[in-house]
């Protein structure tokens, strides 16, 4: 049976465990991993917008791995419309790369339900293997941590390299072209990012679980002496 410091370590570590699939699996459903603002560029070159009235023709886009949506203002008031990625928005992307992102972070899903069963077993009981204890603890956080980095990098150079707002916002656009003025990383994929550092926190947590506190020490009652006095009475 571990000892009561090891319980509380590996129930924290557990705890963490279970917040970073929740952060990745809000992360994976959620429709906020970018916002952005899009310009109809058609409608400004019909009517000859100026500067002041360009405001009129901006409108915004938002999107996650599975869908989104956008309002788009091209003169005709707002218009808004859902985006779904699957099946057909993502043969125009860079489906494979699309593909790698939720791969990738469902693999990370994967090893963190791995990890979550090792420090339930280590709260319980104390292993006769390392790939059990620590070590298997630390490999399997440092797997999660690496698939779930690969997920966040491949989603970012899908973004910042190939264009991925513009394609989104201009898929099935058949009379207007937009035109993405700025775009931002939102909540969603930040979401992904911190289920990455809380493996990072399980790997601090695990090593201070071999940290060996004092064992608080039993004074023993003193025996009482006996002198040559009481020995004559």
């Amino acid at each position: 049976m571990p000892s009561l410091w090891k319980r509380i370590t590996f129930s924290v570590a557990s705890a963490l465990c279970i917040g970073s699939v929740v952060l990745l699996v809000v992360a994976l459903s959620t429709e906020r991993w970018v916002t952005g603002r899009i310009l109809c560029k058609t409608g400004v070159e019909i009517v000859n917008a100026s500067n002041p009235e360009l405001d009129k023709f901006i409108g915004s886009i938002y999107y996650g791995l599975f869908q989104g949506g956008k309002t788009k203002r091209c003169g005709l008031g707002h218009r808004r419309s859902k985006i779904y990625i699957f099946p057909k928005l993502v043969r125009t992307l860079n489906g494979g790369l699309h593909m790698m992102v939720i791969l990738f972070l469902l693999v990370a899903v994967g090893f963190a339900l791995v990890s979550l069963s090792f420090c339930i077993y280590n709260a319980r009981k104390v292993p006769y293997q390392s790939i059990k204890g620590h070590k298997g603890l630390y490999l399997w956080n440092f797997i999660a941590a690496l698939f779930g980095a690969l997920g966040i990098l491949c989603f970012l150079a899908a973004v910042r390299h190939h264009s991925l707002t513009e394609r989104v916002a201009n898929f099935r656009e058949n009379l207007f072209v937009l035109v993405v003025l700025d775009d931002s990383l939102d909540w969603s994929f930040w979401l992904g990012v911190g289920s990455i550092a809380t493996h990072f926190a399980v790997c601090g947590v695990v090593a201070m679980s071999r940290i060996k506190l004092p064992k608080p020490e039993i004074k023993k009652p003193e025996e009482p002496t006996v002198s040559a006095v009481d020995l004559l009475y």
